[in-house]
This record gives C-alpha cells, sequence and structure tokens, in this order.
C-alpha cells in the first residue's frame, strides 16, 4: 500500500483549524442514539487534535436527504451523545458552509470542538462539486479523513477537500489501513478468507478477487447452497441462487487455476421451518431433504473450519456462516468466531473481520475484542476486499 501521512506527521497546530471528515451516521430512535460505536471509534482522533491546541471542526453526513435540509437527519439530534463520549464541549453550527459556519468557526478558541450540520443538506456534497468543496475548504488549514466508512465515495468531504488543504489520515483511518493491509495487502500466509451471508449475487466480485489472493476460501450461509447446487446436489427449499450456477463453477475453476482451496459445508442443520427452536437435524449435504432448508453449517462443516483457521497465520471474515440471528441456526457462525478469537489471542493469527452482519454476528459470539481488526466499514470494507479502488484512501496517497 503506498505511504499516507498520518496526524503524527503534523506539528505545531496550536490554533489551526483542522477539518476532521468523521462517520456520525449513527443510529437514533426517538431522537436517541441507540448505538455509539461510530462516534467512540473517531473520539482518540478528535480528542488528540484538541488536545494539541487544534481548532477541531467535524465534517460528516447523517442519513440520505433528497431535498435538502430534514429536521429528523440534522447532526444537532447527535451532539449530546458527542459530548458525552468526548466528554467535551461541542459546538455546533446549522450549515456547513456559508456565513452560519464560517462565522462560528471565527468564534472557536483553541482546543475548541465545532460540529458542523449534515453535508448532505447540500446536492454539492455528493457531487463532488469544485465550488462546494472550496466553500467547505474556506474553513479550514488542515484536512483530516478519520472516515473509512466513507472512503469508497468521492464526495466533496471524503475526496475533494484533500486536493485543496494538506491531508492526512486519523487514527480510525490509520488503523484500518494497517489492518487491512495485514489482511490482504501483505498477509502473512497462509491465508483463509471466510465469506458468508445469502447471496453470491451481492458478492461475485468479492469472490473472484479472493480466490485469486487466499489459500482457502470457506463459503458458507446461504450463498455455499449455490455453490453445492452447481456441484450438482439437490438442496431442497433452501435459499438458492440457480440461475448462477455458471457463476459459481466459474469462481471454482479460477480457485483452482489459483491455488485457493475451495470448504464448502460437508454436512448441513436443516428444518422445515424458518424461526427460533424449529425442530432441526444434520444431514450430509448431499443428502439434504426435498422439503427442508439448510440453515446452518453442520458440525462436520464446523470442525473443518476450525481446522483451516488453525493453520492459518492469517484470516479475513465477511458473513456469518448460518442464519445466526435465531438458535439455533447460530452454532456454527459462533464455534468458527470463538476459535478465531482463541488463535488470535494465543499469537497464531492475524484476525481481520468486517461487514454488518459479521460485526452483529462476532458481537453475538462475544469475541470482537479478541480479533486483531474489527472493521464497521460495511460498504467500504466489502469493496476494498474486492480489490477496488477507494477515492478517500487513493486520495490520501496520491497528496502524502
Amino acid at each position: 500500500m503506498p505511504a499516507f501521512k498520518t496526524i503524527d506527521d503534523l506539528s505545531d497546530i496550536a490554533g489551526k483549524r483542522v477539518l476532521v471528515r468523521v462517520d456520525l451516521n449513527v443510529p437514533v430512535k426517538d431522537g436517541k442514539v441507540t448505538d455509539a460505536t461510530r462516534i467512540e471509534r473517531v473520539a482518540p482522533t478528535i480528542l488528540e487534535l484538541s488536545k494539541k491546541g487544534a481548532k477541531v471542526i467535524l465534517l460528516a453526513h447523517f442519513g440520505r436527504p433528497k431535498d435538502g435540509p430534514s429536521p429528523d437527519m440534522s447532526l444537532s439530534l447527535i451532539v449530546p451523545t458527542v459530548e458525552e463520549v468526548l466528554d467535551h464541549a461541542v459546538l455546533f453550527a446549522s450549515d456547513c458552509v456559508g456565513p452560519e459556519a464560517s462565522g462560528t468557526v471565527a468564534r472557536m478558541g483553541n482546543g475548541d470542538i465545532l460540529l458542523l450540520e449534515n453535508t448532505r443538506f447540500h446536492k454539492g456534497e455528493e457531487k463532488n462539486d469544485p465550488d462546494f468543496t472550496k466553500a467547505l475548504a474556506a474553513n479550514g488549514d488542515i484536512y483530516v479523513n478519520d472516515a473509512f466508512s466513507a472512503a469508497h465515495r468521492a464526495h466533496a468531504s471524503t475526496e475533494g477537500l484533500a486536493h485543496h488543504l494538506p491531508a492526512y489520515a486519523g487514527r480510525t483511518m490509520q488503523a484500518e489501513l494497517e489492518a487491512l493491509e495485514k489482511g490482504l495487502g501483505n498477509p502473512v500466509r497462509p491465508v483463509v478468507a471466510i465469506v458468508g451471508g445469502a447471496k453470491v449475487s451481492s458478492k461475485i466480485d468479492l469472490l473472484m478477487n479472493l480466490v485469486k489472493k487466499v489459500d482457502a476460501l470457506v463459503i458458507g450461509g446461504g450463498m455455499a447452497n449455490t455453490f453445492i447446487a452447481a456441484r450438482g446436489d439437490d438442496v431442497g427449499k433452501s435459499l438458492c441462487e440457480h440461475d448462477l450456477a455458471d457463476t459459481a463453477r466459474q469462481i471454482m475453476i479460477e480457485a483452482a487455476t489459483s491455488g485457493c482451496a475451495i470448504v464448502l459445508p460437508e454436512d448441513g442443520v436443516v428444518a422445515r421451518e424458518f424461526k427460533a427452536g424449529a425442530a432441526n437435524e444434520v444431514v450430509a449435504i448431499d443428502a439434504i431433504p426435498a422439503d427442508a432448508m439448510v440453515l446452518d453449517v453442520g458440525p462436520r462443516s464446523v470442525e473443518a473450519v476450525k481446522a483451516w483457521i488453525s493453520r492459518a497465520s492469517t484470516l479475513v471474515w465477511n458473513g456469518p456462516l448460518g442464519a445466526f440471528e435465531i438458535a439455533p441456526f447460530d452454532a456454527a457462525t459462533v464455534a468458527a468466531a470463538k476459535h478465531a478469537a482463541e488463535c488470535t489471542r494465543a499469537g497464531k493469527l492475524t484476525s481481520v473481520a468486517g461487514g454488518g452482519d459479521t460485526v452483529s454476528a462476532l458481537n453475538h459470539a462475544g469475541v470482537v475484542d479478541d480479533f486483531t481488526y474489527v472493521s464497521t466499514a460495511g460498504g467500504a470494507f466489502l469493496e476494498w476486499m474486492e480489490g477496488k479502488v477507494l477515492p478517500g484512501v487513493a486520495v490520501l496517497t496520491e497528496h502524502r
């Protein structure tokens, strides 16, 4: 990965206006933040800059406003939670550009923290409009991007600003990029990837990229059924994209060409209905009853996955092995996650995981803190795994 500057490269920033792009797109219900994880992730960068005397000006989006400002997508809703997490007063401006923003910035003292209103209230944000970008840049001397989760978007606040101001990676961005480099950029081999989830169609690019980069690819979740069916086995009423059989076969051919082992389930936990506590049984993967559906991989498959994890020096994980949201179909995901955590704690494994369902699954297993790195980035993490260029990262390396 090309070099990029971090806030370690910043010196004598007291009194400097530092525009910090952060991800504050947190869930809110009844006017209250229900999960402050993303705020907690960016807190170290904000507080470090503040303690060094910078005037810290936060840029963020919130939701997907379509027609300009909307009260239910105002960042003013989350100011109390940001103050609570930071244990620091936070100023707020009701616009991110113009007189309201510049006037509030002008009144800031050294170490003050200011949150500007939702950047997406302006159409110029998502269009990366040059005039809007210049208006944002007018309020800063330095640009710090600490929002890897938005780095796959070439927006004004995630990519455009780096063309106008000296650009640096914040602590969260730095940690993410360093972890991803260890995961696939320059990993210690053998490398094993676990990819699960419902559909092959949403992860074709991901699978095609991984089989060229890893030593073994474990496929679980509903998408495994598509590969099993493509191999010629009946999957009963299981979720399966039969129209992607040719794609699945092509992925397996690419894997064989690249020397990547494809690890599919050997057995499965099947049920006749999809609900918690449903009657279930374990069957061989080539003996799925016509009236049943696979909702989790079976115990033999779990042992095979654990064996691959034990062999690995690096593990990259995206997606659960089964329908982990309901018991007892969470068993395989939990068992594999705990084994990966154990290997990581023992210093035998570098484990990098990401994606919405993956984070939820690892939380469910109680092992999030035991993995080397767990990304909350969602789309950006997936695009990185697909081998795509992330505009918000590329611009940091171009302007280093």
